[in-house]
């Protein structure tokens, strides 16, 4: 297949609307604009959502909700959780070693819920004190 071998249907080509040339085009000139008013000067731009003075849907509306950022590098992560650790000895490399985190997660706090089976050393990690007796009551620690 060559260059000379394509044939370009009719219609494909749509030939551009020519403004403002002559009333025997249709598109003499108003150009479709109409008469006068904003919208028919040239830059004559209407921002959107502008409601034509009236306090637009967006400022009548009452503002709610918050995400913070940090939330995003926080986590909690159960005591039942850290049964699936392969390690005794668990920090935050550890928990993202095995899946438990997600690899953006800066700060992990353990919270008691569920139980914990093994003995286990949590290293750099923040434990409410609900799960801090906990761990401890089965003969783990609670290092910083």
């Amino acid at each position: 297949m060559y260059l000379n071998n394509f044939h370009v249907y009719r219609g494909v080509n749509k030939s551009i609307k020519r403004l403002g040339r002559g009333i025997g085009s249709g598109w003499g000139k108003t150009c479709g604009k109409g008469h006068k008013g904003q919208k028919s000067r040239s830059g004559g731009k209407i921002r959107r959502g502008f409601e034509g003075g009236q306090t637009p849907l967006y400022r009548r509306l009452p503002k709610f909700g918050f995400r913070s950022r940090k939330s995003l590098y926080r986590v909690e992560v159960r005591l039942s959780e850290l049964n699936k650790v392969k390690t005794s000895f668990i920090d935050l490399k550890a928990l993202k070693r095995d899946n438990i985190v997600s690899y953006n997660v800066n700060h992990v706090k353990v919270i008691l819920s569920g139980k914990i089976l093994s003995v286990v050393t949590l290293h750099s990690l923040s434990v409410t004190e609900g799960a801090r007796k906990a761990i401890e009551l089965i003969g783990g620690k609670v290092e910083f």
